[in-house]
């Protein structure tokens, strides 16, 4: 049996909890430990669940610059060493600590040679390649530094990509009513309003960076819920080629990151989607497929016109795990490691 790529996660947020779950169900891989800064409450039921320990488990805590172990030893939470002794076992870093805080961990990284890849927070000149699993694979191949998509962008483009490597795709306008907070946050404060942003949205911009082919323009809106943004899309083809609602249909239920769903079958936003995922077992509600509303496939002279669910916590895993199989070279084309990556995190199972 060949060696199994070791990775380590620095930060335990939102995204980090939700990257090392991701690691540790991948077979082929082996979560060395996650690294944080304080005893938050994600760090506290971690350790009440008894998964966090010192040797023989499943998470083992690494402290970052500036942490107190007292308050760690305080609540009997043990730790396994500095976030420098973390960086040393591993073949690569997936940065999820708060944005900015990743490229001066970049300083480690490189003074250790470990590869690593940052979160949409960072900025882009962090990295070597701005990366999406589907998208642009292979730019990503032995590459040191690769930096995500944010999460409206990571499924935005899987939804463009499809439908650009099924039909081509000349432009794209998207309207973005996008979450104001993932659940649990405090910090955007009790709104009760909808808040415009200056157009073109920046996951617009980074579409172009990931796809340049494409000319891509959008705006966004901020509202006032927790639980997913939902994106709409205007797509033209190239060379003035209708797209019909049939062909994208077909394109979107093909894909194993897509789940179309319907209003008809109880499915009316983005809490049906959450509640579902509840439902079907998945831990925290994540879901990693996006869904797109059959409801909303329409077509709009030669454009088409469809509409996306982006369960934000958790869509960027699946494309991170991809970017460990391209950085590390475990697979080199997009296939295989999309692949491998949907086959460990079940992704698409409900397709078969």
């Amino acid at each position: 049996m060949s060696k199994k790529i070791r990775v380590g996660v620095a930060g335990y947020g939102t995204i980090g909890q939700r990257l090392a779950d991701g690691v540790a169900m991948q077979g082929d891989m082996e979560l060395v430990g996650i690294a944080d800064l304080a005893p938050t409450l994600s760090i506290r039921a971690l350790a009440e669940r008894d998964m966090i320990g010192a040797n023989n488990v499943e998470y083992k805590l690494y402290l970052v610059d500036g942490a107190d172990k007292g308050q760690f030893d305080a609540l009997g939470i043990p730790t396994a060493g500095s976030f420098e002794d973390l960086c040393k076992s591993v073949d690569i870093m997936l940065d999820s600590a708060p944005g900015g805080v990743g490229a001066k961990n970049k300083l480690i990284y490189e003074k250790l040679g470990v590869k690593a890849i940052f979160q949409g927070g960072e900025k882009n000149s962090v990295a070597d390649v701005f990366f999406h699993g589907y998208a642009n694979f292979e730019k990503g191949v032995g590459a040191n530094y690769l930096k995500l998509t944010s999460c409206n962008t990571t499924g935005l483009i899987r939804s463009v990509d499809a439908l650009d490597r099924a039909i081509g795709i000349e432009k794209v306008a998207i309207t973005i009513i996008r979450r104001v907070a993932d659940p649990g946050d405090y910090h955007r404060g009790l709104t009760n309003a909808l808040q415009m942003e200056k157009a073109p949205s920046h996951q617009a911009l980074d579409l172009m960076t990931i796809m340049p082919h494409v000319n891509a323009t959008g705006i966004l809106v901020h509202t006032p819920v927790t639980h997913g943004h939902i994106i709409t899309v205007v797509a033209t083809a190239k060379d003035g080629k209708k797209i019909t609602r049939e062909q994208a249909l077909e394109v979107f239920q093909k894909h194993p990151r897509i789940r179309v769903v319907s209003i008809d079958e109880g499915f009316k936003g983005n809490a049906s989607l959450f509640k579902y995922a509840r439902d079907l077992g998945n831990r925290r509600g994540d879901m990693y497929e996006i869904a797109i509303w059959e409801d909303s496939i329409v077509e709009s002279g030669n454009d088409i016109m469809y509409a996306i669910n982006i369960p934000q916590e958790s869509v960027t895993i699946p494309e991170t795990i991809d970017g460990i199989r391209a950085a590390t070279q475990m697979q080199t084309t997009r296939e295989a490691g999309t692949a491998e990556t949907n086959k460990y995190l079940g992704i698409g199972k409900f397709k078969k």
